[in-house]
């Protein structure tokens, strides 16, 4: 005798069981997965085409920094708006925002385990940038004429990472709260602006390489999906058969 199907008054048979809810996680893992290997393979790359000063590679990244030294001290005013927007985006500087931006989600939707997660990765990422740091010891540019100086090593560039990463959690922490086209659209344009921003404030002031700022850049973001992926892997419990009652 064939067991009896459990009907819900609105739905047809339910048949969903443990083993395709396990496959579904299993499938998000490996996504996670995927995203975290694909980083940093891409980061790796960069970083040795770096080490072996590939001469297509140097020649790109002196001529972008020397390009964008000099157009800066040529304008003033620009000098003076590329050095508060460093000020601004150093990482000591965004923590506190960012802390509260988290706790006003967390505040707003209760959600504890998302908004830890969402500050979680973005204090991870900033510190395994500086790790990322030690481990390449990239010295950074020498000008002849500098315009700004900046202490430690310049690959990947931390304000790129930091910010990419920062702007990629914070959009990915509110998007099931963003009800319309218009609203995303807008939180993933503003969070480029940002990093885009960031990223070109390096090198106009001379204190990274092009290479540097897209290193950090795609450590950024590829840190912050390879853990979200991860994040909904252990977070979402698979879901128990129904039973006949």
């Amino acid at each position: 005798m064939k067991p009896a199907l459990h009907r819900s008054p609105e739905s047809g048979p339910q048949t969903v069981g443990p083993a395709r809810a396990t496959a579904g996680r299993a499938r998000r893992l490996v996504r996670a997965v995927l995203a975290g290997v694909a980083t940093g393979v891409a980061v790796v790359v960069i970083a040795l085409l770096v080490r072996e000063q590939w001469p297509p590679l140097v020649l790109l990244d002196e001529r972008a920094v020397t390009a964008g030294t000099a157009l800066a001290a040529e304008h003033p005013g620009l000098l003076r708006t590329l050095v508060v927007w460093q000020w601004i985006f150093l990482a000591a500087h965004v923590v506190l925002p960012v802390a509260a931006f988290c706790f006003i989600y967390w505040w707003r939707t209760r959600n504890a385990t998302r908004t830890w997660w969402a500050l979680s990765t973005i204090l991870a990422a900033w510190g395994l940038s500086n790790l990322l740091k030690e481990l390449v010891g990239r010295a950074r540019p020498v000008l002849d004429q500098p315009v700004e100086s900046a202490g430690g090593f310049s690959f990947p560039s931390g304000h790129a990472a930091n910010t990419a990463a920062m702007t990629t959690a914070l959009v990915v922490l509110v998007w099931p709260s963003l009800r319309s086209r218009a609203l995303r659209v807008a939180a993933v344009a503003g969070a480029a602006v940002l990093t885009v921003a960031t990223a070109v404030d390096r090198v106009m002031l001379g204190v990274h390489y092009p290479s540097d700022v897209v290193a950090g850049i795609l450590f950024g973001v590829g840190f912050v999906l390879a853990s979200y992926l991860t994040y909904r892997h252990w977070s979402t419990p698979p879901r128990e058969p129904d039973r006949a009652s």
